[in-house]
């Protein structure tokens, strides 16, 4: 042991506490989820609701609030996971606060908005169920999610003083979408190889397109290349870059063919 050692040790006191992990600091620090593909579901479905229904300035604090919710979320079941809610305090009260403010003022000016809050407290409490048993990436709590980002499509067209009926065909197409995400991604990721699963996906990716095609024939041409997709893609080596490089793409064709559909 060298002299500059004992020096150091000296210093700090042999009862000094040792730095943490590297893991655990950014673990401790970290502010943005670490959920890539959560960034779609989150999003995709808020732009396909101003695409149907056009712009209004109270959706600005909505998607405020539905970021900030998002957020608030992902630490809160964090917390309930680990059960160390302390770790994560200052996230938990900064995007509290954010998503309160917004929130508010949302409410303030679409008061009917208040009806969508026992859906999203069901919601959480699955998601918290899941998280607390560990099962936070189980299928059925990953289905609960789907519903719940698409669930943001009527938000968004009360918040335009839109009534949520007339973005029925856009929720409906982007549903069926993100679940036909949630089954590929599992057959390429956690369940690769699992041919039960591949045929799960496959045929769920058969039914969309005969739905799709039904709500509007345009949407067979996207949903025939998510068929494709879901059917060849599992059988090759991706990796998760290449997995999101292509749900990227095929969110934004969906988008665009939302709005040729609504246009």
């Amino acid at each position: 042991m060298s002299a500059s050692t004992d020096r150091t040790r000296a210093t700090r006191g042999t009862d000094a506490p040792r730095p943490a992990p590297p893991a655990r600091r950014r673990r401790r620090g970290q502010w943005i989820p670490p959920q890539h593909g959560a960034w779609a579901m989150l999003l995709v479905p808020y732009v396909a609701g101003l695409i149907a229904v056009g712009f209004s300035w109270v959706q600005l604090p909505l998607l405020l609030a539905w970021v900030g919710g998002y957020m608030l979320s992902y630490f809160a079941l964090l917390a309930v996971k680990t059960h160390r809610p302390g770790r994560v305090r200052a996230q938990l009260v900064f995007y509290g606060s954010v998503t309160l403010a917004a929130g508010v003022t949302v409410l303030v000016a679409r008061p009917r908005l208040l009806l969508f809050a026992p859906v999203f407290a069901v919601v959480l409490a699955v998601n918290g169920l899941f998280a607390s048993a560990r099962r936070d990436r189980a299928l059925a709590n990953g289905l609960v999610s789907v519903v719940a980002a698409t669930l943001i499509l009527p938000v968004v067209a009360v918040a335009g003083g839109t009534a949520p009926w007339q973005v029925t065909a856009t929720f409906l197409v982007t549903l069926l979408y993100f679940t036909g995400s949630l089954l590929f991604v599992r057959t390429t990721i956690r369940e690769r190889g699992n041919r039960r699963m591949l045929a799960v996906s496959a045929g769920f990716h058969v039914v969309a397109l005969g739905a799709a095609a039904w709500l509007a024939p345009l949407y067979a041409v996207p949903f025939t290349g998510y068929l494709i997709r879901a059917a060849v893609l599992p059988q090759r080596a991706l990796t998760p870059k290449s997995i999101g490089i292509v749900e990227m793409l095929c969110s934004v064709v969906l988008l665009a063919t939302v709005a040729l559909v609504t246009a």
